[in-house]
């Protein structure tokens, strides 16, 4: 099963904590709890849970029904993204937020490449028509 981004975030931020409650990292160089506050952390991850059970009653793979679940998942990460101030999500999370859409999707038997060449894209563009971030 694909692992949510949000879990791999938290456990980067909990190591962090450890280490500077450890003296082997200096406050200096902490970070990422301010990079990924708990409000994101907490808000993506159920962003992420209601995507995984939309996509689990997909019965009959309906392209259309499956492109509503995506854009579903990506108008909730927008508004979560603009909760904390368009900076939620840089470079790498959003990377790891659309291979998290394709593995989901692809889990749930899913052939991504197939459905975004139905709709004339390639597959790391299926959020593209909905995604601010």
């Amino acid at each position: 099963m694909a692992i949510r981004p949000s879990a791999r975030w938290r456990a980067r931020v909990d190591e962090e904590a450890t280490e500077l409650a450890a003296g082997t990292r200096s406050p200096n160089d902490a970070f990422l709890s301010e990079l990924f506050p708990e409000s994101l952390l907490v808000a993506t991850d159920e962003a992420l849970r209601a995507f995984e059970l939309n996509v689990e009653v997909l019965r009959d793979q309906d392209d259309e029904q499956v492109f509503e679940a995506i854009k579903r998942v990506v108008l909730v990460l927008n508004e979560i993204n603009e909760d904390h101030d368009g900076a939620g999500y840089e470079t790498q999370e959003r990377e790891d937020l659309c291979l998290y859409i394709d593995h989901t999707l692809m889990e749930h038997g899913i052939d991504v490449p197939a459905l975004a060449a139905r709709r004339g894209i390639s597959r790391t563009e299926i959020t593209d028509d909905w995604r601010d971030w």
